[in-house]
C-alpha cells in the first residue's frame, strides 16, 4: 500500500488552483450580461446620478426604451457610448 504524503506546499498549491477557478467561473457569469438593464442598473453600472443619466437621454448620448412607466437601456448601446461609437 503507497502512502501519499499532503504538504502545506501541496495545500497552498491546491488553494491557488481552486481560486483561479473560481475566478474564472465568476468571470464566465459577468461576461453572461443581461441585454437590459433598468434605470438603476445603469446607474449603478457607470456610477452617475439620475440627473446624468437624464442628460445623457435628453442630448441624444443614450438610447432607451420606456415601457409602461419604466425606461430600459440597451446594453450595448452603453458599450457604444463608452467607446465613443454611438
Amino acid at each position: 500500500m503507497e502512502v501519499n504524503l499532503i504538504t502545506k506546499e501541496d495545500l497552498q498549491k491546491f488553494k491557488n488552483e481552486l481560486l483561479e477557478d473560481l475566478q474564472n467561473l465568476f468571470q464566465i457569469k459577468i461576461s453572461h450580461q443581461k441585454l437590459w438593464l433598468r434605470s438603476s442598473e445603469v446607474k449603478e453600472l457607470l456610477k452617475i446620478s439620475s440627473g446624468t443619466l437624464q442628460k445623457l437621454r435628453i442630448n441624444g448620448n443614450l438610447s432607451y426604451t420606456r415601457v409602461g412607466g419604466t425606461l430600459y437601456y440597451n446594453y450595448k448601446d452603453i458599450e457604444k457610448m463608452l467607446n465613443g461609437k454611438g
